[in-house]
């Protein structure tokens, strides 16, 4: 189908970008210039060097110039925000809707690698993230839940847009308030700021059932996943930093596909 095709290299191209931006963003680089370049040796990396996964695939998964291993990470991004944009594009079709998803689905992988990788969500795709979720709120909008029942004689968009900014409200400020007791309780941070505005932006794509569920499902995984990860690699639970913000993407992802928009 065409608009698989088309989902998929603007999945492949998008990809390349956020790898730049994972890399870039948190060490407050700019993400135009300059061009792409070798981390390890700083060459500037040719546009037939630069095809995303192809590339990968040619040069042995290694840099052309100093022979280092590129990361794997590069590899899995565009693979994954290709995937995920071919499957919204199945099922939503040439929409707004698989616009606004697409767009929450790179969001969400370039947050997820991010916390990954440096512990860090960059405001460049979360505050963001809030500023695009509330405008497809209005542009495609979704199904409210709230919102109707006490402005019933609101325009659909205007519903949805109400929806989305107390869905990004609501939610992060539980989550912010959760966070502050329990550091009023154990003397130590348990989430950072990153987390609450991540959930905000969810909140805003995703209305609040899907913020409040992917705070579900992303405990969840965070629990299972870091427990078996802290207990395989002998970590000690009490000084090990859980990238929380990684569990909650997957979390978002697999909500925004599952739950009808």
């Amino acid at each position: 189908m065409l608009e698989a095709l088309v989902a998929l290299v603007a999945g492949l191209l998008i990809g390349s970008f956020l790898n730049v931006c994972i890399y870039r963003m948190p060490r407050d680089l700019s993400v135009v210039a300059p061009r792409s370049y070798c981390p390890a040796c700083e060459h500037p990396i040719a546009w037939y060097d630069n095809i995303p996964i192809a590339s990968f695939a040619v040069l042995g998964g290694r840099c052309r110039h100093c022979g280092k291993p590129i990361p794997i990470r590069y590899l899995l991004v565009e693979a994954l925000t290709a995937a995920l944009f071919v499957v919204v594009a199945l099922m939503h079709g040439p929409t707004l809707v698989s616009v606004a998803l697409c767009t929450f689905c790179a969001l969400m992988v370039g947050l997820v690698f991010s916390d990954l990788e440096e512990r860090i969500l960059p405001d460049e795709f979360t505050l963001g993230g809030i500023a695009l979720g509330l405008l497809f709120a209005y542009v495609a909008p979704f199904q409210t839940v709230l919102a109707g029942l006490f402005l019933p004689h609101w325009n659909h968009r205007w519903l949805s847009l109400v929806e989305a900014a107390v869905s990004a409200v609501f939610p992060a400020l539980l989550l912010w308030g959760l966070g502050a007791l329990y550091q009023k309780i154990r003397h130590k941070e348990g989430l950072g700021l990153g987390d609450v505005k991540m959930v905000a932006m969810i909140g805003a794509f995703l209305g609040l059932q899907g913020a409040v569920a992917t705070v579900m499902v992303g405990s969840l995984l965070g629990s299972l996943i870091g427990l078996a990860y802290i207990y395989l690699t002998r970590k000690d639970a009490a000084t090990y930093e859980l990238p929380f913000g990684s569990f909650l993407g997957a979390g978002a992802i697999l909500v925004a596909l599952i739950v009808k928009r």
